[in-house]
């Protein structure tokens, strides 16, 4: 499939069948955010998979979306690893964590699975839940499924600015 069709066809799923995602599918998943680039190549991403139902059902307690979804990724990055700017110390932990997630959710899009990024979450709440790291901070939940024969983009998915409301040629002027 071509990249750009690809980028199109990716929605955010919230609507999973409970049929089981294979292990092969996950892990090419997990490989397609293993190849992400990230701030010099110091790879903090930390990502917990969760497939069993009482890990899955503790997700509740953390945030209201989930959608039931069979498998959810806690996506995290180590705040010992991550690359620090120099002119002011700021962490790219974030923008590391955030492009892994990214290219794991059109991987998700090319194995035709559903997913959405949930960032409406309680970060000490999920570290709590989940006894992950203080050296880690949670940057985002990943609900992984088979899309129901329900689930569809929303009304919204295709609203996008005009290039010339985004993007500027040399200056800001």
């Amino acid at each position: 499939m071509d990249f750009l069709e690809l980028t199109k066809k990716r929605y955010s799923c919230r609507n999973f069948s409970d049929k089981k995602v294979e292990k092969e599918k996950l892990e090419k998943i997990l490989e397609a955010g293993r190849f992400a680039p990230t701030g010099r190549n110091n790879q903090p991403q930390r990502i917990l998979v969760l497939q069993e139902e009482k890990e899955l059902e503790k997700i509740k307690e953390c945030t209201p979306y989930g959608w039931n979804a069979p498998v959810m990724f806690i996506v995290c990055y180590d705040k010992e690893v991550s690359w620090k700017r120099k002119a002011d110390g700021k962490d790219g932990g974030i923008v590391d964590a955030s492009i892994v997630t990214a290219h794991m959710m059109l991987e998700v899009t090319n194995l035709e699975l559903g997913t959405t990024w949930i960032g409406s979450f309680d970060p000490e709440k999920v570290k709590e839940v989940y006894h992950i790291p203080d050296f880690y901070e949670v940057v985002a939940l990943l609900p992984i499924g088979y899309p129901s024969d329900e689930a569809k983009p929303s009304d919204n998915h295709e609203k996008r600015l005009p290039l010339e409301e985004t993007v500027y040629w040399e200056s800001f002027h």
